[in-house]
């Protein structure tokens, strides 16, 4: 099929069992089907920083996309999310299904996730085969599958969206509404250099949500190798509605600082105060979380853990939820946004402050930053949290840390105990509801997670 001057083709639904982790529930239960298709077709090679021009160089590739979307037509509500999947650990991972999917399937969007990268398909990557590319991990299902070179994932990336308006197959006999592009950290630097770039001529998708993006963009050799930068690559005047938030790891650990940039018609940038790059709640509780967990369950789940997954670091991570939350309200304010309504809320940065070439967060008396998107995490804390100071192995370097209070501080905070906290939490997140960071259709579990939640 045909979009433009894009040529590409699509395979299935592919019979068995699909390669990608999506969580221990069932989505049939919840009405949402989970299918897998091919995508193939000719791509052309894009260079540095995802210039909009492409290169006389093109290639066939073949590689794949999973669909999740609502069984029933009426259910759809027009909107789909469209992830870039990470590939840091070694092939494909989705870590914003795993922090958006609750809002997602409550709200009736379909979810695609795009193997646009070589190290989805063909293994290898920063962290060696700590996952395994699809080739690796079932042969037998995907032997099929080539991937030319991240050169070309820009062009991948278009022609699944392409895909997603154009083959019903996908969706189902309505065509979407809405395509709303989405990817986290490795994935948003990739986002970043599309925006910039691509997007300008390909035209395919409404809006786009980057979520832990470094300091630049997917910055590119001429033979597609990723090249060093120090500079930032801000995402300047994009051309559809884009929100990027970012945790203070992304901020300070990945110099995203670079890239801050101020609102416009359609961009805005959040940062979240104590949030961490990835945190317990991406990690375990995301894993369970269906919608029907008690607000017991996910406290349990989402407690201070120094091993999380097994990933050892030297003290607990970050456990807090509002990186969760926030997310979900990002992307309904995008979805409004993109569909022709009010712009997203604006948010103030964290406070920085720069000694020399050193810059870091301006911390209060409890250690906990000041400014950026305030949630009741931060604003009546039981634990510092952080998304600086980790260390560990792998990974943990980006999963920040929690350094619960102790009794005696947590009396001195709340002299009226549980119930004062519970009170100063309530008007903390009813705040944050009413500035946009959090949705009317979670506070009732964020205040039953914060009294299941108290430590004393």
């Amino acid at each position: 099929m045909t979009g433009g001057a894009a040529v590409w083709e699509l395979e299935g639904p592919v019979p068995g069992r699909p390669s990608l982790t999506l969580g221990r529930f069932d989505l049939a239960v919840h009405g949402y089907a989970v299918e897998e298709f091919f995508l193939g077709g000719t791509a052309q090679a894009h260079g540095a920083a995802g210039a909009p021009e492409a290169s006389d160089e093109s290639r066939r590739y073949r590689t794949r996309i999973l669909v999740v979307r609502p069984s029933s037509q009426e259910r759809f509500n027009g909107t789909v999310v469209v992830e870039w999947l990470n590939v840091s650990g070694g092939g494909d991972g989705a870590p914003d299904w795993m922090f958006m999917h609750r809002h997602i399937m409550r709200a009736g969007m379909a979810w695609v996730g795009v193997s646009a990268q070589k190290v989805g398909v063909e293994g290898g990557g920063r962290m060696g085969n700590a996952m395994g590319g699809m080739k690796q991990t079932d042969p037998k299902r995907y032997g099929s599958l080539t991937h030319p070179g991240d050169a070309f994932a820009f062009d991948i990336f278009s022609h699944a969206g392409l895909a997603v308006r154009g083959d019903p197959r996908i969706i189902g006999a309505a065509p979407p509404k809405l395509v709303i592009g989405v990817g986290e950290s490795q994935s948003a630097m990739f986002l970043v250099s599309y925006i910039n770039g691509v997007d300008r001529v390909a035209r395919v998708y409404d809006g786009f949500l980057v979520h832990g993006r470094g300091s630049r963009g997917a910055v590119r050799g001429t033979a597609g190798e990723e090249v060093a930068s120090n500079s930032g690559d801000p995402i300047d005047s994009p051309r559809v509605p884009t929100i990027t938030v970012q945790s203070e790891t992304d901020v300070i650990g990945m110099r995203g600082i670079r890239a801050r940039c101020e609102d416009t018609s359609t961009a805005r940038f959040w940062e979240i105060a104590g949030a961490a790059h990835f945190d317990t709640w991406g990690l375990l509780v995301s894993q369970e979380d269906d919608g029907t967990l008690t607000a017991g369950r996910l406290a349990e789940l989402g407690a201070p853990t120094a091993s999380p997954m097994g990933l050892p670091a030297e003290e607990p991570v970050n456990s807090g939820p509002q990186q969760h939350y926030v997310l979900q309200a990002a992307l309904a304010h995008l979805e409004r946004w993109a569909g022709g309504g009010e712009g997203a809320p604006h948010a103030p940065f964290l406070a920085t402050a720069t000694e020399g070439e050193r810059t870091a967060l301006v911390l209060d008396e409890l250690g906990i930053a000041r400014g950026g998107i305030r949630t009741p995490w931060v604003e009546v804390p039981t634990a510092r949290l952080s998304g600086l100071g980790a260390r560990g192995e792998g990974f943990a370097g980006l999963f920040g840390v929690t350094q619960p209070f102790s009794p005696e501080q947590l009396a001195e905070l709340y002299p009226g105990g549980r119930d004062e906290y519970l009170e100063r939490f309530t008007a903390a997140a009813e705040a944050a509801r009413a500035a946009g960071y959090l949705l009317d259709d979670d506070i009732d579990e964020i205040l039953a997670l914060a009294h299941a939640s108290w430590p004393m």
